[in-house]
């Protein structure tokens, strides 16, 4: 089938957090495409509106397949179904994380540039964001590990990170972001043990 990406969708007065914005701004987001979703998608969303009851349901066994098969089709990452907890989104997971791993008060590192409401939901929880800003040289991104080491090993009040590199023979779990090669990731982990 035959998608149309490039046919305008006006999205303005639409209630869109995307595009209730001043007329000549032109807002830059990754997550809220603009265009419409796929048939099938719609399709399948009918069909369940078609049904007229929207009670509480349980998380079906092809949607833990669909996510276990991309990974591993996509990335050789075979993952088990015990790992997985089923989110509403990016950010609610954030926000879980931050409050289940930082203590009131504490730090939160993150590496700019990102996505701003990483930011807000670190805040919000009443912890404070500490930047590891993220270095750009020859058109890429890399981690700045200098700076990484010094606001976990040695600042007083150090940062504690959950980050897990791949179990070594798996392949690279982020091919398109920044110092993520193997021996990049395995760095993060020894800080934050040694910390």
């Amino acid at each position: 089938m035959k998608y149309d990406f490039d046919t305008p969708v006006n999205r303005r007065n639409t209630n869109s957090l995307k595009w209730e914005v001043a007329k000549e701004e032109l807002p830059m987001w990754v997550a809220d495409m603009d265009f419409p979703a796929a048939p099938e998608i719609r399709e399948a969303m009918q069909k369940r509106m078609d049904h007229g009851i929207f009670g509480y349901s349980v998380i079906p066994d092809a949607w833990y397949e669909a996510y276990l098969g991309w990974w591993e089709r996509r990335h050789g990452f075979v993952m088990e179904k015990e790992w997985l907890h089923f989110c509403t989104g990016v950010m609610p997971a954030v926000s879980s994380l931050v409050r289940g791993f930082a203590a009131p008060g504490g730090k939160v590192l993150v590496q700019t540039p990102v996505y701003h409401c990483f930011f807000q939901v670190i805040q919000k929880a009443g912890r404070q964001v500490l930047e590891n800003p993220l270095i750009y040289e020859k058109g890429a991104y890399r981690m700045d590990f200098a700076d990484l080491e010094e606001k976990t090993l040695r600042s007083p009040d150090g940062y504690d990170d959950s980050v897990q590199p791949p179990e070594p023979g798996r392949k690279n779990l982020g091919p398109g972001n920044p110092g993520t090669g193997g021996r990049a990731l395995r760095k993060i982990p020894c800080a934050c043990f040694v910390r």
